[in-house]
């Protein structure tokens, strides 16, 4: 952004917002911006977003949303048109953004998923899969301890995390097995009837965990001889945000539905979806009113979904996430060499979705807080509070890789002296 004209809203103050927050949306929300210094955030250009200070951060967070960065040209200029000329559908004709973002869809994702619902959000993606598994019979719920599916009812049942479950039990009945055991996961599933399994190939909110070679190959074989129904949830994942099309490919996996969002709305506009294949979308094509929501599939969301989709392909944004991601990864533990076994206790990722794993969560906020300081954005991880994760997007420049480079230079001296001021008072 050449040059930075703030809105009109930027005019509040940071305590007016923080006291309207405290009245209208949320007191805990507002002690947490209190404790980071109550920055608002108003503008936003590709891998940038500004505060209300005219501060600059490159986004390195945004919870996986923004693989395309913020306000692409390509999906703006699309959802523009789209408003002008019909942003919402009536739902009694045919709409045709619905079609083309479906076929743009369909064409990217693997062999055989190619029937689509489109959602507003992953937690719907998850609860419309749990209701096609129903509706198959299929009521037994098997996901992954530290698996993130979302915090709907349905989709709380399968987010493997009591801290969020307890407030709302009692829940639809779930299993949960060890993330990569397909041990664990082979005895779930000879253990009663016919079940709905549902994975990630990388755990995102879980502190990125990476699967040991073979497993989502494993799971799928295993449901397919048990009668169960594979979801594959890459809300977080797909897309290539880890540097392949989805995680699924590089097993050559095929779900028999697959949960897609977060970079379907192109930074612009919230939409997901759930592609199943025929079979598994039978019950849906037999009756399209057995599932429905009012806003999903709305003409201007279309709009998002197809220019993102479409952007990524003819940017090879895919591609350029794995060489991205291997260049920042490099740079990271290169930076965080020097508190690794003491601060660090491990750097992982593939792809745009990178992980750092502190020795204890007050650690973890304290990078999170330096890399603030630095201009630069990161998240905590909703399952691991351990690990700072990082999802930027596929339009890093080489100053942005290099700016993300000293602010972890700078955050690791910092946390160095921290640690040595700990040990020296023991």
């Amino acid at each position: 952004m050449s040059k930075l004209t703030l809105p009109a809203t930027a005019g509040a103050s940071a305590g007016e917002v923080l006291s309207v927050y405290r009245r209208h949306l949320s007191k805990g929300r507002a002690r947490l911006a209190s404790l980071t210094g109550a920055a608002m955030e108003v503008a936003s250009e590709g891998s940038r977003v500004w505060d209300a200070d005219a501060k600059e951060y490159v986004d390195c967070g945004g919870y996986g949303v923004f693989l395309l960065g913020h306000r692409h040209p390509r999906v703006v200029e699309a959802v523009i048109e789209q408003i002008h000329r019909h942003p919402m559908a009536t739902r009694l004709l045919l709409e045709p953004a619905a079609a083309t973002a479906a076929a743009a869809l369909a064409a990217v994702t693997p062999p055989g998923l190619e029937r689509v619902h489109f959602v507003n959000s992953g937690a719907e993606a998850t609860e419309t899969a749990i209701k096609l598994a129903r509706a198959h019979g299929k009521h037994r719920l098997i996901s992954a301890t530290g698996g993130y599916h979302g915090k709907t009812t349905g989709a709380l049942a399968v987010t493997a995390k009591p801290f969020y479950q307890d407030p709302f039990r009692p829940l639809l009945p779930a299993e949960h097995v060890p993330y990569g055991d397909a041990e664990a996961l082979e005895r779930a599933l000879a253990g009663g009837a016919p079940a709905c399994v549902i994975l990630e190939p990388v755990q995102g909110e879980g502190g990125v965990v990476l699967p040991p070679p073979g497993y989502l190959a494993r799971a799928q074989r295993l449901c397919a001889e048990h009668g169960a129904l594979f979801v594959l949830d890459e809300i977080q994942t797909g897309l290539g945000r880890l540097g392949t099309w989805w995680g699924a490919d590089a097993e050559g996996v095929r779900p028999d539905v697959l949960l897609v969002g977060k970079n379907l709305s192109g930074g612009v506009i919230p939409v997901a979806a759930a592609v199943a294949t025929a079979q598994a979308y039978a019950p849906f094509d037999k009756d399209p009113f057995l599932h429905t929501s009012t806003f999903a599939a709305s003409p201007v969301a279309m709009a998002a979904a197809a220019a993102a989709v479409t952007a990524i392909r003819d940017e090879d944004l895919v591609e350029r996430a794995r060489t991205l991601g291997e260049d920042l990864l490099a740079r990271i533990e290169s930076a965080l060499a020097p508190l690794l076994g003491t601060a660090v206790l491990d750097i992982r990722g593939r792809g745009l979705l990178l992980g750092i794993e502190l020795r204890d969560e007050g650690t973890a906020g304290e990078l999170v807080l330096q890399l603030l300081e630095e201009g630069v954005l990161v998240n905590h991880s909703l399952n691991a509070h351990r690990v700072v994760r990082l999802t930027p997007p596929a339009v890093l420049t080489p100053a942005d890789l290099d700016r993300i480079t000293r602010a972890f230079t700078r955050a690791a001296t910092a946390l160095a002296r921290t640690t040595t001021s700990i040990k020296g008072t023991r």
